[in-house]
């Protein structure tokens, strides 16, 4: 089912990015795997981890594009030891697209007992952050004194 949001669009301007997050909304039918979860560590920091059993370091491949974190799995030609009488570990590829916030960075991934860990940070450029402005006030005027000049002609 497709749902028609363009009404919504027709008096903003610059929100085309909201529609292409809506547009990508996954399927709920879409597989879930690999598993992951997604872990706030603080303000500005996130984890991203991600079960990936049975691949390596090498095997897997992380791009950022256009605020998409794209993770791809494929698993190499590696000819198993012995007959496979039952696989229970999933030896598929896979790629999974995670929508990242505006001004989010990738820090760095690491591999650990079949968990990639993904460190991900918010980072907000002095531009954009909030600032305070110094109110001054208007120096008070120096009072004059002034003269008529025709008392002082007299």
């Amino acid at each position: 089912m497709t749902l028609d949001f363009s009404p919504l669009f027709r008096s903003a301007i610059g929100f085309d990015r909201l529609q292409q997050l809506l547009d990508a909304v996954p399927d709920a039918s879409a597989t879930s795997y690999p598993p992951y979860n997604i872990e706030k560590l603080s303000a500005e920091n996130y984890r991203l981890t991600m079960a990936v059993a049975g691949f390596r370091a090498e095997d897997i491949e992380m791009t950022v594009k256009e605020n998409n974190l794209i993770i791809a799995g494929k698993i190499g030609n590696e000819s198993p030891k012995g007959e496979t009488l039952y696989r229970g570990i999933a030896a598929r590829a896979f790629e999974r697209r995670f929508a990242l916030a505006d001004h989010m960075v990738v820090e760095g991934a690491s591999l650990e007992n079949g968990l990639l860990h993904v460190a991900l940070k918010r980072v907000i450029p002095e531009a954009l952050k909030p600032r305070r402005i110094a109110i001054t006030s208007a120096p008070a005027p120096v009072p004059t004194i002034e003269q008529d000049s025709q008392k002082l002609a007299a």
